[in-house]
């Protein structure tokens, strides 16, 4: 038995302390460094891969509160740019004097691949992502308006693509393209809205069952169908948005039979405008525009409320007045939860960067602590009102 002398220790640590580099240490230098390596620098990828692993930072936190809170609103923003340009956004944020919390933008199924770097543009920004995801050409609508043809006659001619008959949706006929899009929202890993096929109860879309050689119930089955592929693909962090247009006359349809069901839908929303359509020759309150379609989608659900389309045209000098009515209006319905500005030069100018009197009028709304909210990550979308 060798006895324990001090150099005889000083071998035995020495080797010790060897043996602990070999097994602990040095296998960190065999990998990337996680703050360095070639992994971290590695950009996500643009389309979906086979594994979609959501790095832990963006994970919604099972602590997170709901978005927005109880007794408050957000709003939201779309520009003409979309999240491959924000500065239009920033023009909207310094009008309004605070960021909005949500932006939508839109992408059509004939040209439009998953892209996650979009989603995270508008997240890193604060702002969560609702995708107005339409199934049709919309180079279609683009071709039409360079042409002399009324604006029903455009209307006639988009909403014309046999391609796109929701028919062929429930078919299956663009199910491979679905399940792509549900693999890469899944991988986000934070909440999305999706505001699919909106404006249902028109006649302007291929996706209108009064188009396009569409008939009765195929708009609730062609729903159901997108939904369920994604509910397959796990990708529960969609907050779907089922969005008809503000009915103005009796050429715009009602909503009996459109309504997909309270498990099919997470928020209802509605589309109007002020200064467009009827709405031009006299003054039109948003009470006037919205009211008789939200008492109609109030006799088939209770879901929370978005405006998620709206603006006001100054043709008749009422702009500021009309935000000004419209934000005093909001609260008078408790189950609405929010309101997105179309801040786009189209047609008309809606813009309320374009307007110094509307700037004021809409930053002097949204100052109220109605309005101060947060979305980030780890929020959860409002399931009730």
């Amino acid at each position: 038995m060798l006895r324990p002398t001090l150099p005889r220790m000083g071998l035995a640590v020495a080797g010790l302390l060897l043996l602990a580099y070999a097994f602990v240490v040095a296998p960190g230098a065999w990998r990337d460094d996680p703050g360095t390596g070639a992994a971290a620098r590695r950009p996500a990828p643009a389309t979906p891969q086979a594994s979609t692993d959501v790095p832990a930072a963006v994970l919604p936190s099972p602590r997170g509160g709901p978005f927005p809170p109880a007794g408050q609103a957000f709003f939201g923003v779309m520009t003409d740019k979309g999240p491959y340009d924000f500065a239009p956004v920033d023009r909207f944020a310094e009008a309004a004097g605070r960021s909005p919390q949500v932006m939508l933008f839109g992408a059509d199924w004939a040209s439009a691949a998953f892209d996650r770097s979009l989603f995270d543009r508008i997240a890193e920004r604060g702002m969560m992502p609702m995708l107005g995801w339409e199934p049709w050409d919309h180079t279609v609508d683009k071709a039409a308006r360079r042409t002399e043809l009324t604006d029903r006659q455009i209307d006639r001619l988009r909403a014309t693509q046999p391609d796109y008959r929701l028919a062929r949706i429930t078919r299956g006929d663009f199910d491979a393209y679905l399940r792509s899009w549900a693999d890469g929202v899944r991988s986000l890993g934070y909440p999305v809205a999706i505001r699919f096929a909106h404006e249902m109860n028109g006649d302007w879309y291929p996706w209108c069952e009064r188009a396009n050689g569409n008939r009765p119930g195929d708009y609730v089955r062609a729903w159901r169908h997108v939904h369920d592929l994604f509910a397959e693909a796990g990708a529960t962090n969609v907050t779907w948005v089922w969005s008809p247009n503000a009915r103005w006359d009796k050429t715009t349809g009602g909503l009996t039979g459109l309504y997909p069901g309270d498990e099919y839908v997470d928020w209802v929303g509605v589309t109007g405008y002020y200064g467009s359509g009827a709405f031009t020759r006299t003054y039109w309150s948003f009470d006037q525009i919205f009211g008789p379609t939200i008492a109609e989608i109030r006799k088939a659900t209770g879901k929370p409320l978005v405006v998620t389309e709206t603006g006001a045209a100054d043709a008749a000098g009422h702009k500021a007045r009309w935000i000004r009515d419209t934000f005093r209006a909001l609260p008078r319905y408790p189950d609405l939860i929010g309101l997105i500005w179309f801040e786009v030069d189209k047609e008309k100018d809606w813009r309320i960067a374009g307007s110094p009197a509307a700037a004021t009028a809409f930053a002097e709304a949204v100052a109220a602590e109605r309005y101060d909210v947060t979305w980030s990550p780890a929020v959860r979308p409002r399931a009730g009102p």
